[in-house]
Order: C-alpha cells, then structure tokens, then sequence
C-alpha cells in the first residue's frame, strides 16, 4: 500500500468511524419504529397517548391530560396543543418518557414518526458494510452552476409523496474514461449534495439511490469527488422514512462499487 493510499485508508477508517456513531445516536434514524399519516378526525396511534389531528390550515394538534406524560414545547400536554411544522424541515417533536415524537410536514401531508432509542434496528446495528476503499474513486470535477438555483420537484419513496429541493447547478466528472453530468442539489451549510443511482443500485446499494455530500467548490469550479464516502440514504436502514428520489438524470451507468452497500 502506497502512502497515499494509506492516508486515504485512514481517512476513511476515521470517517466512517463518525458516520456510523452518528447513526447509533439515540434519537436518530435508526431509532424509528412508526410512521402514521394524520387526518382532521382525531385518531390514537397504537403505543402512544392522546389523540392526533391535522387542523387543516397547516397545523396538527395533539390532545392528552397531564398524567398521560406527554410533552410539548418543553411543557406537559394538558388539554389541546396545535404545533406547525415546516414542509421539507425536521419535524416538531412531542415526548413521552425517552421516546420523541416527531411531526412532519411533506407538502399538504402529515405524519408522525416514533423514534425510541430501544427500537431493533438501533440495538442490533453492528455498523455499515461498505465497499473497499480504493484511490480509484477519487476523481477531479468541475461544478457548473445554473444563472439562479432553482427548485426541482422529486418523487419519494413513499408513493404520492413529493421533495421539492434546490437545484444550484451540475457536476461534470469522468470515470473509466467516461464522462458523466449530476444534478448538484444545495448542501449544508454551502457545500452540494449528489443524489444518484448507478448500476448497483438495487442489488448491492440501496434501490433509492445514494448521497455524496462534498465541500463547496473552489472559485474555478473545481473539486474532488471521493466516492469512498457516497452514503444511503436513511430509507436504506428503515421503512418509516420518506426519503427523496434522485433528480431525473441523475443516473450512472456505471457500477459505482465504492462507499455504503445495501444494510445487513
């Protein structure tokens, strides 16, 4: 092993270290164990107290008496709370004992999400299996952007469901002697999001595609591209997230074998 190969290792070694403990986080992805669509006629959820209901003008509202230990703005519910969450934002969250309760807002739908720290799929994780991390995957790219960023419309994985995230423009990159063109999305805090599916999709990744997050480009346009680090997406680990669909296009022939497969 090279020396740059070494230090690539050990990045990467480091990398996925984070990356995995950032899912075995409590209250994370990997703690979901509900997701339930709300309407205006009050409903119970199976585990959970009170009653839940949508006020059709943008708000849900949550109904239980002090005893039954639910929590609301850092305040007991004690009679009927409205909450107001935010399409495409993390959801606002209601608690009772060590389980959160999460809001969300996807478009004029709503659903609530139980994260629960003891839930199977956080308890069991033994980590991510991911490719072998190899130079190879590393590549130069030129970041084209778009006059103004624009808001794109996607599918989800829930059927029905939109994302509406924004475009800033496209990266250009060669592999294998190929050239390829994604959509960028805007990233966080300034850097880009690359949403795509590539030949392994569905058999050895996630059939929804996978994320590459990279630091915003120099002034030129240039950047690297390190493929050892493409993600999945949380839909991959749980079937109670509404993960976003690629942006049309965003496809590689390719078999991109580098970064996270599919979850054991």
């Amino acid at each position: 092993m090279t020396t740059t190969e070494s230090t690539l290792q050990q990045d990467w070694d480091t990398w996925h270290a984070a990356r995995e403990e950032e899912l075995r986080t409590p209250h994370g992805w990997l703690s979901l164990t509900a997701l339930e669509w709300l309407e205006e006629t009050p409903r119970t959820i199976p585990g959970l107290p009170g009653t839940w209901r949508t006020t059709g003008d943008g708000g849900v509202e949550v109904t239980a008496a002090r005893p039954e230990g639910l929590v609301a703005s850092g305040r007991p519910v004690d009679g009927t709370v409205r909450l107001e969450p935010r399409d495409g934002l993390p959801g606002a969250l209601v608690t009772v004992g060590e389980r959160k309760v999460e809001i969300a807002r996807r478009t004029d739908s709503y659903a609530l999400r139980v994260r629960d720290p003891q839930a199977p799929t956080r308890t069991a994780f033994t980590g991510v299996p991911a490719f072998p991390v190899d130079e190879r995957w590393v590549v130069e790219a030129r970041f084209t952007p778009y006059p103004e960023p624009r808001r794109i419309t996607v599918g989800a994985v829930v059927e029905g469901l939109n994302h509406f995230p924004t475009a800033v423009g496209t990266v250009r990159f060669t592999l294998d002697g190929t050239e390829h063109v994604l959509v960028a999305l805007a990233g966080r805090p300034a850097g880009l999001s690359l949403h795509f599916r590539d030949a392994t999709s569905g058999h050895i990744t996630y059939g929804g595609g996978r994320m590459l997050k990279v630091d915003a480009p120099a002034a030129d346009g240039s950047l690297t591209l390190d493929l050892n680090r493409v993600v999945n997406l949380p839909c991959a680990f749980t079937a109670f997230a509404t993960c976003p669909l690629p942006p049309a296009g965003n496809v590689l022939p390719a078999a991109v074998e580098a970064g996270e497969k599919l979850p054991r």
